[in-house]
């Protein structure tokens, strides 16, 4: 028998048994993760919200392996098939596909070859020419002639005995799982141009028209890049194994030896040997290979799928949890040339206060105008930043507010531009048209502009994740699991900063540990209706909002300037008489203790401990009273675009630029520098230092520094570097001039891994940007 599912996670989380079973309980009794680990670390021995993540997927597969796994015991025990040793086998299976390996044998299905040879009585004869291969199989055969059963004559027969044998072959599990490893582990995955037709059609795919790497090792992006060219007809792909000679696809396969020496077959001059050996080769090629073929080029794609998700993840983490500018009245400019600059301005709380078209640019040109409108807004509304969308025109609007600044420097506004990804989607959604229904469509774009600099976490919250654009090859992964991480992501990410329950939108509400869309609705109609919450007991009011949910809730959602101080803090209300026990022994209110870090720190967190309350939460509660409602996300900052470079033809090689960092892959970051076309850094370009994981040195919303290593205007691409030692592409040797080898560099070079981007990897590099 298998250990205990909670046993099984806990070695994989190299935690305690006792930790996973609290974890599972709180789970099953509807506790989210953000709640579990942050208001019950004592039951989860402070199991983190990565672990529990990892916790709760591995809770969801094993549970769903083990209903599979009653299933196929209780079809087998109905067939009468079910033998102790087989059901200890079944029991036994660690994953899904061993346990469908076992099961292949008895899954029903319609007659095959073999069940009919079986019926016509020729199972003997296979078993007694695997047995013996002393045996003449022409002569053997001919005993087991029948007309009555369909058999005609002894090649017949031969063949019938065939069948049975390729079948017990294919559906030995233990052989089977033999050959899936070594054909992971060795398998190399081929890719070549479907059609000569198609070479111009499918010149994004041109990388891979005679393209071979081990299929165990092929990373993510290249993968899904594969699969894509397979799908819209480009490629061919297929999963091809050296044979024991060293060549590809010629001779026989070493799986056909190891299936060989399974059932003892060898070429020993036997009478029946080289019948016996053809049958191996042909329930290898006609059979078995088939099979695993497409069960690892699956595997393949799930193992890049999730990769891709994992990335996409990290980078709506970093996005969501860039640097806000804070509560300053915004002046939201969506740019455009033909169709004019929209223009919104919100107050500190980011509500609505203005809105206006200008038409700065072609053909109107109506530029003074335009910084004339703007400077009276400015002024009317006290604005003090002004955000500038990075879509169409970003550039020219860009200048257009630099222009603002400079004629009224009274007003002193500061600029900056932020990514617009996702705002068109917003502006058109239902969200907006409920939250702005006489605004035209166009003027919403310029609203979420504006908020995204206030706030990038409670703006973003409005979009579904997967239109914000920080993923690669987003629409060819598995859409369910997708939409799974990234809620989780976003969960974490609202519940890690929390809530002001007076300001939040719905849709922020949402978010919230232990809050539905309804009830998020429910905040905000009774906040309408009874005007701001005074204090988290008052949220008890909501109609539906029970027990079960204020505890999941209350912890996280904030009440700024209330009756309670405490209610501004992640200090969670039933935590409040430990609180009151620290203030009753230093005779102190609670406003005189918070901040007070000097008599915080002098406090011996074991002494205010409990039953209910064990040190960990004690200590959260003394760091909470330190920094009250403090915010983990970094210290605003922007990066300043150079003034003119604003289109990708203004780029020179050895440019020194700064940037914003867009998107993080696997083979590097994209980084915006202005010119309305994302350069890329290779992951070889990222440090002078090796880097296995460009997470290591930047994430999405990071202001860097860069240097051009190369421009290609005609393929709109761009080579970046952030080791500023690197230089421009010699032309007179056509190479990338390298900065100077560390020893970690030689050691992984020594290994064949690349310092410097090739072609290849650079053109790969840019095919998935433009698939995002």
């Amino acid at each position: 028998m298998l250990p205990t599912i909670e046993y099984r996670i806990a070695d994989e989380l190299n935690a305690r048994p006792s930790q996973v079973t609290a974890a599972v309980q709180l789970l099953d009794d509807g506790a989210t993760v953000p709640f579990i680990a942050r208001y019950r670390k004592e039951a989860t021995g402070g199991l983190d919200d990565t672990q529990l993540r990892h916790l709760e997927e591995r809770l969801r597969y094993l549970r769903e392996l083990e209903d599979r796994r009653t299933t196929v015991i209780e079809s087998i025990r109905e067939q009468g098939k079910l033998t102790a040793e087989l059901e200890a086998e079944l029991l036994t299976a660690d994953n899904k596909t061993r346990l469908e390996d076992l099961y292949l044998p008895y899954k029903p299905r319609r007659r095959t070859k073999a069940q009919i040879a079986r019926e016509a009585g020729l199972a003997p004869l296979a078993d007694a020419l695997l047995a013996d291969p002393g045996l003449d199989p022409a002569a053997t055969a001919e005993a087991y002639i029948s007309a009555e059963k369909g058999v005609a004559d002894g090649k017949a027969a031969l063949d019938g005995a065939r069948q049975i044998l390729m079948e017990t072959f294919a559906e030995n599990a233990g052989l089977l799982g033999k050959l899936r490893d070594h054909l992971w582990s060795q398998g190399e995955i081929t890719a070549k141009l479907a059609d000569e037709s198609k070479a111009e059609e499918g010149a994004k795919f041109s990388d891979y028209f005679d393209h071979r790497e081990p299929v165990a090792r092929a990373p993510s992006h290249r993968a899904l890049a594969l699969l894509r060219g397979r799908n819209e007809g480009i490629l061919t792909i297929a999963l091809e194994l050296p044979s024991v000679d060293g060549n590809h696809s010629s001779g026989p396969s070493p799986c056909e030896a190891m299936i060989a020496r399974e059932y003892g077959i060898a070429d020993a001059a036997r009478p029946a040997d080289r019948w016996l050996l053809d049958t191996v080769r042909l329930a290898w090629r006609a059979k078995i290979f088939l099979h695993l073929e497409s069960e690892l080029l699956g595997r393949m794609r799930e193992s890049a799928e999730a990769e891709a998700i994992k990335v996409f993840g990290a980078n709506l983490k970093d996005l969501l949890l860039a640097a806000p500018a804070g509560p300053r009245a915004t002046l939201g400019l969506d740019p455009g040339l033909r169709t004019g600059v929209k223009v919104a301005v919100v107050d500190a709380t980011g509500k609505l206060l203005d809105t206006a078209t200008i038409y700065p640019h072609q053909p109107r040109n109506e530029w003074n105008q335009s910084i004339a409108v703007l400077a009276a807004l400015s002024a009317k509304h006290k604005v003090e930043l002004v955000a500038i969308g990075n879509g169409t025109a970003s550039r020219e609007t860009d200048r257009l507010a630099h222009d603002l600044m400079k004629f009224h420097p009274e007003l002193k506004l500061q600029k900056i531009v932020v990514s617009e990804a996702g705002a068109s989607v917003y502006s058109a959604s239902e969200l907006a048209a409920k939250e702005f229904p006489d605004l035209d469509v166009s003027l919403r774009g310029a609203v979420s502009i504006a908020r995204r600099l206030q706030d990038p976490l409670a703006e973003l919250v409005k979009i579904d994740p997967k239109a914000i654009g920080v993923g690669q090859y987003q629409h060819d992964v598995n859409q369910s699991e997708l939409s799974r991480t990234l809620d989780a992501t976003v969960e974490d990410c609202v519940n890690a900063v929390g809530v002001d329950v007076n300001t939040a939108s719905a849709a922020l509400l949402t978010r919230v540990s232990g809050l539905s869309a309804s009830l998020a609705s429910g905040i905000v109609a009774y906040r309408d209706t009874h005007g701001a919450f005074s204090s988290r007991t008052q949220l008890r009011a909501v109609p539906r909002l029970g027990d079960k949910t204020f505890e999941q809730a209350a912890g996280f959602l904030r009440i700024m300037n209330g009756e309670n101080p405490l209610d501004a803090s992640a200090v969670h209300p039933e935590a409040y008489p430990v609180v009151e026990k620290i203030l009753a022994k230093l005779q102190k209110p609670v406003k005189g203790l918070i901040g007070d870090s000097g008599l915080l720190k002098k406090l011996d967190a074991n002494e205010f401990t409990d039953d209910r309350f064990g040190l960990p939460t004690v200590k959260d509660i003394l760091a909470e009273l330190d920094k009250p409602g403090r915010d983990p996300r970094p210290e605003f900052k922007t990066a300043a675009f150079q003034e003119g470079v604003e289109e990708i033809a203004d780029l020179r090689p050895d440019m020194v630029l700064e940037g914003v960092v867009t998107n993080v892959t696997n083979f590097g970051a994209f980084v915006d520098v202005g010119v309305h076309q994302d350069g890329l850094v290779h992951i070889s370009a990222l440090a002078d230092k090796f880097v296995k994981d460009p997470r290591e040195v930047v994430k999405a919303g990071d202001v860097v520094k860069v240097k051009v290593l190369e421009v290609d205007v005609k393929r709109k691409r761009i080579a970046l570097t952030m080791r500023m030692s690197d230089s421009a592409r010699d032309h007179s040797t056509g190479e990338i001039a390298k900065a100077p080898l560390t020893q970690r560099d030689k050691k992984h070079l020594a290994r064949g891994e690349s310092q410097a981007p090739s072609q290849t990897a650079m053109a790969s590099a840019f095919a998935a940007l433009k698939k995002r």
